[in-house]
């Protein structure tokens, strides 16, 4: 079988490691076929300038994901032969970060039963450290191993240790060597694709398993020696400086890819995200062990996520790149072997690295090209600068870039960042993101983890398959918003015929016919003069807006702990959401999460939209978030279904409570203020709220394992206003930040419980005017004005003198003919009457029956 990068007659093709051999002297001696999987190139490092590029390790070389998986697959099979099968059993694999992660879950495979282990340079949180190594060769040297089962290397079978390749061996003897002091066992084997040993290093194998009084068999697809001149060291870092500062004349500046890549507009239409469906329970890798059920449970749905990626990918699509992300390779490499199986394309397959090497557009060099971009995953060592190696003149015409919930963070969305770089090299870029593992508070064991379950005491009565729950959809593909500032937990429903005349649904609503949640208004198109006022009123509040934001935020931060997870009920509550994420990010440096769910009055909240987060997330950590409160329905309506939730066997630990910019009713603890004022989002629909539809939950439409669905109205982009009004509230947050401090601290210390006086208002005007249906009473200054854009006014009260506040609403109500009419002691500045005339047996402010058309 042919390792190589592609398919050649050897005799006609220059070996990928000949620019290095001749210009250095470096020569590969070894097995037949050896250069086949092999070739040379230099890097920037003070301890070795020479770097083996592996052409079937799946990390600078994109490779057929098939003869990737398979020679990590095929070694496995050997070490089970070796061990046979009773021992295979019982042993654990271990392999190296990074390159290494997916070669040794590949190998795990081979082997059937034996769990996983990666190392990582990714510091978590609340794991213990099971040991840790150093690399004394690498560029990056300081390695962990963070198993969730702190048992997991505590076994007495063999440990089977997997790298790419087995030089000095020093890495692989040092680990063993720790590891056998805390664990001892009788048996070792050290897996690698090439056993490069020198002469020299070859009898101290021997050696050191009679030191630690235990077996230690190596196994390699092929093995040889690097011969290294005289000099190498120096030779090559000098030639290294040489080509990266240009020296060397037209070849460098073709060479690499540099960081001030052309910018790629946020909203280009090459790039989009693919909801994979990952399933819930299963690690994204081997960073905190990965276990033989899991490795059932992938299996089950790898199909079904590869077919999701295969129906993304472009009509005509020929060559595609499947990129993994640095330490996450097994993932997308399982993913794109699925892929290779299913479509036309030619696929291939590689990851990203944090290794820096030099790149010669020249084909005796292994490195053709270089991508260059920020770290995107916050990573322990600081913002540094990674790589993507052939990526750049490979000829893909769509790349799928797969990397976890931990790096899908803004500098991967920057206009220097990975997406950006690659959207410059193909036609198509989409993005599929595998949730990252989480460890919980107890160990993993042969079943998945489902989060609540330590919270509750035991385990839970059932295990939640969230294999057919989708990753949340994103812009631009979903919504005008930045792809980091939310993802929202619902299905795509743009193509469905919703709308309806607003007097039909209205009837249909108040008849009992219908529910006010399947179907939608006919979106409202503002005039020239609303927009006007729009614009104005949003100049006039933004610094109280802005204040509003930070005052809530701030609050949740001190209640709520330094990271919480901000689920917004959608879409009133997604520009507050946005806000209160800019907030901390501006502030203090946080990078929160931040998703929009679908709660409707009379049905609750999008249970698939808990159990999603609840497989993503601790729910304790879960803040949900509105604009406002009216008469505190959606506050208790939240409050039901969670109880419902977890009734019904859901995670526990959700927290009912709603932070809101305004609570004029007194309805929650948290909130911004409780003045009822103007909030500008309130003030338009869809173009304020990233062109996003208010929810629509329908049986022909939702089914029971699917989200809530929303529109997006991509038609509606040239008065899209969404993107103006978070960048305008935002400008102001430094000029509030003193006056937030003082009101929070001061809000911190009050009694903050809520008096539900906007409820018994409520109840009062009902009565007063005659109404006798709460529902169609509207208080506060955004009710209102969704009343007169949504539904059917019969009436407007307002406080006298309200002053501008009011004015978007009088223009309102003048062009739909509902009376404004002046109240005194009004404890809202307004209040929406909704017509009641499809109301049996209602009657109206003079007494008289009201008749239905």
């Amino acid at each position: 079988m042919t390792y190589a990068s592609d398919k050649r007659d050897t005799n006609d093709v220059v070996w990928s490691g000949t620019w290095v051999a001749q210009r250095l002297g470096v020569e590969l001696d070894g097995d037949e076929g050896l250069r086949d999987l092999l070739g040379l190139a230099l890097r920037r490092n003070p301890k070795r300038a020479h770097l083996l590029v592996s052409n079937v390790l799946g990390k600078h070389v994109p490779q057929s994901p098939t003869a990737v998986w398979r020679a990590g697959y095929d070694l496995g099979v050997r070490v089970r032969a070796l061990l046979g099968d009773d021992e295979a059993a019982r042993s654990v694999v271990l392999g190296y970060a990074e390159t290494a992660t997916g070669l040794g879950h590949s190998v795990a495979d081979g082997l059937a039963l034996a769990p996983y282990l990666h190392s990582t340079r990714r510091p978590v949180p609340g794991v213990e450290r099971a040991g840790g190594f150093e690399e004394s060769h690498s560029h990056a040297t300081s390695h962990l191993l963070l198993p969730e089962d702190p048992e997991l290397l505590a076994g007495e079978g063999p440990l089977v240790l997997v790298d790419d390749e087995f030089s000095t061996g020093n890495t692989v003897l040092n680990t063993i060597r720790a590891l056998h002091e805390r664990y001892p066992r009788g048996r070792y084997v050290i897996v690698a694709l090439v056993d490069m040993r020198s002469p020299a290093d070859r009898g101290r194998l021997a050696e050191f398993a009679g030191e630690i009084d235990a077996r230690v068999d190596l196994v390699a697809l092929a093995s040889g020696t690097v011969r290294l001149p005289e000099g190498v060291l120096e030779r090559g870092q000098a030639l290294v400086a040489e080509y990266e500062t240009g020296v060397a004349g037209a070849a460098a500046p073709t060479a690499t890819v540099p960081t001030t890549a052309v910018p790629v507009q946020r909203g280009n239409a090459r790039i989009a995200r693919v909801g994979l469906g990952w399933p819930g329970g299963v690690p994204d890798g081997g960073r905190h062990g990965f276990t033989a059920a899991h490795r059932k449970r992938l299996e089950a749905a790898v199909p079904g996520m590869a077919g999701r990626l295969a129906d993304a990918l472009p009509a005509g699509a020929r060559r595609v790149l499947v990129l993994g992300f640095e330490e996450l390779m097994y993932a997308p490499l399982r993913l794109a072997v699925d892929l290779e199986q299913r479509v036309d394309a030619e696929v291939r397959y590689s990851t990203t690295t944090r290794s820096p090497v030099l790149a010669v557009d020249d084909p005796g060099y292994a490195i053709r090209s270089r991508l260059v971009f920020p770290a995107h995953d916050a990573p322990a060592d600081g913002p540094g600068d990674r790589y993507a190696y052939n990526v750049a003149g490979g000829g893909f015409d769509t790349v799928v870039a797969v990397v976890d919930t931990a790096a899908d963070t803004p500098e991967l969305h920057a206009p220097d960042g990975l997406l950006a770089q690659l959207a410059r090299h193909a036609e198509h870029v989409l993005l599929a993101v595998v949730p990252s593992h989480v460890p919980g508070a107890s160990p993993v064991s042969g079943e998945s983890h489902v989060p609540g379950a330590e919270r509750t005491g035991g385990a839970p009565e059932r295990q939640e398959d969230l294999s057919m729950l989708p990753d949340p959809l994103r812009g631009p593909a979903f919504s005008s918003y930045a792809p980091d500032e939310v993802g929202w937990l619902l299905q795509d429903l743009s193509q469905a015929e919703l709308e309806a005349p607003t007097e039909e649904r209205e009837e249909a609503i108040q008849s009992g016919g219908a529910h006010y949640a399947e179907s939608l208004p006919v979106e409202y198109q503002p005039s020239e003069q609303y927009q006007q006022l729009f614009k104005a009123a949003l100049e006039t509040s933004a610094a109280r807006i802005a204040q509003a934001v930070g005052t809530v935020t701030e609050t949740v931060l001190a209640e709520r702990g330094p990271r919480p997870v901000l689920v917004s009920l959608a879409r009133a509550g997604t520009p507050v959401g946005v806000l209160m994420r800019r907030w901390a990010e501006q502030r203090h440096g946080l990078d929160l999460p931040h998703y929009a769910v679908s709660i409707v009055r009379g049905r609750g909240i999008d249970a698939n939209a808990l159990r999603w987060l609840a497989a993503h997330h601790d729910p304790a950590d879960v803040v949900f978030v509105d604009g406002w409160t009216g008469k505190g329905a959606i506050t208790r309506e939240l409050a039901q279904a969670v109880e419902a939730f977890e009734a019904a066997g859901g995670a526990t630990g959700f927290d009912p409570e709603i932070a809101v910019l305004a609570d004029p009713g007194s309805c929650v603890r948290t909130y911004g203020t409780r003045e009822d004022f103007l909030i500008p989002s309130a003030c338009l629909n869809s173009t304020v709220s990233g062109l996003i539809s208010r929810t629509v939950l329908r049986a022909d439409l939702v089914g029971p394992d699917d989200f809530h669905g929303a529109k997006f109205y991509r038609d509606l982009a040239g008065s899209d206003v969404s993107g103006h009004f978070l960048d305008t509230v935002t400008a102001r947050f430094d000029e509030v930040a003193a006056a937030v401090d003082a009101q929070v601290k001061e809000a911190l210390s009050a009694d903050r419980a809520p008096t539900w006086e906007g409820w018994a208002a409520v109840e009062r005007i009902s009565t007063e005017y005659g109404i006798h249906d709460v529902n169609l009473v509207k208080p506060g200054v955004g009710e209102t004005t969704r009343v007169l854009l949504r539904r059917v006014p019969w009436k407007i009260l307002a406080q006298r003198d309200a002053g501008a506040d009011l004015d978007h609403v009088r223009l309102l109500a003048q062009q739909r003919g509902v009376e404004v009419e002046e109240v005194d002691g009004l404890p809202y500045t307004c209040v929406g009457l909704i017509h009641p005339q499809y109301t049996r047996g209602a009657t109206g402010a003079d007494g008289k029956a009201v008749t239905g058309k």
